[in-house]
C-alpha cells in the first residue's frame, strides 16, 4: 500500500512538471504561404505543451477559425471586409505580374494599389492596437513570447505594448532590407547579392555586377529608409504617441528565424541570434488519395511532374494556360497541375487539373520527376527535402532570387511565364528529366538539407523555448542596435583620425616653413662677418 502512495505521488509530481514546462505563446502570422509555414511551428509547440493564442484580425484570406486544445484564435475587427482584403491583396499581385512597359496610367495604377495596400496595413494597426479592449484581454492572459511574422501590420507595436519577448519568423527579404537595417545583419555587396534585385546575380560577380550590386542596395537603402520616415513611421508614431520607428522596434526581436539554410544560401556572415529553420514545414511523404495514386501508377516508368503556382495565384491568362497545357500534352510524362481557372483549350489527356494537391506527398512519390513552380520558398524547400529537380516560373517578390539559388546550384532551369513558347516549356521539362546532372544536384542539396544536427522544426521550437526559459535573448543581440549609423561605420573615428592626420602635416609644414625662413634669415649675416 505504501509502494503504491509512494508511485501515485510520483507520477503526480512528474505530471505536473510537464504541465509546468508548458508556455504560453502569443502568435501574429502572415498570409497565405506564410500562414502555412508557421502553423507548422504552432501544431509543434502545442504537442509540446505549451498554450498558442493566434491573433488575426475579420478579414484574414487565408487565416481561418479552427480551435483545438491549447490552441485557440482571438479575431480583432477592422475597417475593411475579407472581400476587400482579399481583393486588395489579388490586385498586388496582379501589379507585380505585370510586365508590361512603364507608362503614366502604369505609374498611377501601381500608386493607386500601392494607397489601398497602404489602406488595408493602417485598417490592421488601428482595429489591433487603438482596441484598448484588445490589449487588456492580451495582458491579462499573462503571454511568456510573441511569435510574428513582419507580414502582420504592427505586430512589433504589440509585442512593445505587451512588453514581451519576440521571435521573428522570415525569409531573407529584398536586398535583405530588414535584416541588415532593421537587425544589423552584415551584407558586404561584394559577394552578397541585393535579393530580389534582379535575379540574376550570385556570390561570384564580375567588376560590372559588383557596380551593379552596389547601385540597387544603395536604391533598396534609401527607398526602404524614406518610405519608413515618411510613411511607416509616421504612423506608427501617431499610434504610440511618441517617435516610434519600425526598424527600432523591429530591431528589439531576440530571435530571428530565418527560413532557409545552407542547402539553399550562399555562404555569408549572420549574427548569433539568426537561425536557420529552413525547411521545417517538410515532412515524410503520407499515401496519396485513391484516385489521384491511381492516376500517377498509371504513368508506368515515364512518371509523373507536379505543377503548382502557389497559393496566391488562383489562374493564368488565357493565352498562358493554353500554352503551358499544349507542352505539357507533349511529354510522355502525367503532369498534376493545381490550377482554378477555365480548363485550357489545349489540355491533354496526360494533363490532370486540380483545385488543390497535397503538394509535399506529391513530391515525395518515388515516380515524381520534375516540379514546375513559381519559386516560393516552400515549394522550393519541399523539393529540396525530397530531391526532385525544377522548372522555375518566378512571378514576383523573392521567387526569381529563390530561383536563381536553385540554377547557380545546378538543380533548377529558369523560364519567363510570359515570353515562354510552347517549345521552350517542354524542352526544360525534357531536359531537367533526361539529364541526370539535375537530380544529381537536387540530391546533392537533399544530402545537405537532411545532415543538421536537429531538425528545422525543432531548432524553431527550440529558440522560441529558449526565449521563454530565459526571459529574452538580449545577450544575442549585437552592439550594433545601440550605434547610430555614422558610429556603425565607424565615421566618426575616421573623421578624428584624418583630422589629426590633417593638423599633423599642417603643423609639420608650418614648423619646417619656419624653420627654412630662420636659416635663410642667418646666411646673409654669415657672408658678411666672412
Amino acid at each position: 500500500m505504501i509502494i503504491l502512495r509512494c508511485l501515485c505521488s510520483v507520477i503526480l509530481l512528474l505530471s505536473l512538471s510537464e504541465i509546468s514546462l508548458g508556455g504560453n505563446v502569443l502568435v501574429l502570422p502572415g498570409e497565405y504561404s506564410h500562414w502555412y509555414n508557421m502553423r507548422n511551428i504552432i501544431e509543434e509547440l502545442v504537442d509540446r505543451n505549451h498554450s498558442v493564442t493566434v491573433l488575426m484580425h475579420t478579414a484574414s484570406p487565408t487565416v481561418k477559425h479552427t480551435q483545438k486544445e491549447n490552441f485557440r484564435f482571438i479575431f480583432f475587427k477592422i475597417n475593411m471586409e475579407q472581400q476587400e482584403a482579399d481583393a486588395v491583396w489579388q490586385n498586388l499581385i496582379k501589379a507585380w505580374m505585370d510586365q508590361t512597359a512603364f507608362s503614366f496610367q502604369k505609374i498611377t495604377l501601381i500608386w493607386k494599389l500601392f494607397s489601398g495596400f497602404l489602406e488595408y496595413a493602417y485598417s490592421v494597426c488601428d482595429g489591433m492596437i487603438l482596441n484598448k479592449e484588445l490589449v487588456k484581454s492580451l495582458r491579462e492572459l499573462h503571454f511568456d513570447v510573441l511569435l510574428y511574422d513582419p507580414m502582420m501590420p504592427c505586430a512589433e507595436l504589440m509585442a512593445d505594448i505587451l512588453e514581451l519577448p519576440r521571435v521573428i519568423s522570415i525569409r531573407l527579404t529584398f536586398a535583405y532590407s530588414f535584416e541588415r537595417q532593421c537587425g544589423q545583419m552584415p551584407a558586404p555587396p561584394s559577394y552578397v547579392p541585393a535579393a530580389g534585385v534582379q535575379g540574376h546575380l550570385t556570390d561570384h560577380m564580375t567588376f560590372k555586377e559588383r557596380v551593379e550590386n552596389v547601385l540597387m542596395y544603395m536604391f533598396y537603402t534609401a527607398f526602404f529608409k524614406m518610405h519608413f520616415m515618411f510613411v511607416i513611421d509616421k504612423h506608427l508614431t501617431k499610434l504610440m504617441g511618441k517617435p516610434t520607428t519600425l526598424c527600432e522596434t523591429m530591431g528589439k526581436a531576440d530571435i530571428w528565424l530565418i527560413r532557409t539554410y545552407w542547402d539553399f544560401e550562399y555562404p555569408r556572415p549572420f549574427l548569433p541570434n539568426f537561425k536557420f529553420v529552413g525547411g521545417l514545414h517538410c515532412k515524410p511523404a503520407k499515401p496519396l488519395p485513391k484516385e489521384m495514386e491511381e492516376f500517377v501508377q498509371s504513368s508506368g516508368d515515364d512518371g509523373i511532374v507536379v505543377f503548382s503556382l502557389g497559393s496566391m495565384i488562383k489562374n493564368l491568362t488565357t493565352e498562358r494556360a493554353n500554352t503551358i497545357a499544349a507542352a505539357l500534352g507533349q511529354i510522355p510524362q502525367k503532369v498534376l497541375w493545381r490550377y482554378k481557372g477555365d480548363k485550357p483549350e489545349t489540355l491533354a489527356p496526360n494533363t490532370k487539373l486540380y483545385d488543390w494537391i497535397p503538394q509535399n506527398d506529391l513530391l515525395g512519390h518515388p515516380k515524381t520527376k520534375a516540379f514546375i513552380t513559381h519559386g516560393g520558398t516552400n515549394g522550393i524547400y519541399e523539393a529540396i527535402y525530397h530531391g526532385v529537380p525544377l522548372v522555375g516560373l518566378p512571378l514576383f517578390a523573392d521567387q526569381p532570387d529563390n530561383l536563381m539559388h536553385m540554377k547557380t546550384k545546378g538543380a533548377a532551369v529558369i523560364l519567363d511565364l510570359n515570353k515562354i513558347q510552347t517549345k521552350d516549356l517542354k524542352e526544360a521539362l525534357s531536359d531537367v528529366i533526361n539529364n541526370p546532372s539535375y537530380k544529381q544536384s537536387i540530391m546533392r542539396l537533399s544530402r545537405i538539407h537532411h545532415d543538421q544536427p536537429m531538425k528545422p522544426l525543432d531548432q524553431a521550437v527550440y529558440w522560441i523555448e529558449y526565449v521563454m526559459r530565459n526571459k529574452g535573448a538580449k545577450h544575442l543581440r549585437v552592439a550594433a542596435h545601440d550605434l547610430s549609423w555614422y558610429q556603425y561605420h565607424c565615421l566618426d573615428v575616421a573623421a578624428f583620425l584624418l583630422a589629426v592626420v590633417a593638423l599633423t602635416v599642417f603643423i609639420s609644414i608650418k614648423l619646417f616653413c619656419w624653420l627654412l625662413r630662420k636659416c635663410l634669415r642667418r646666411s646673409p649675416k654669415k657672408s658678411k662677418k666672412e
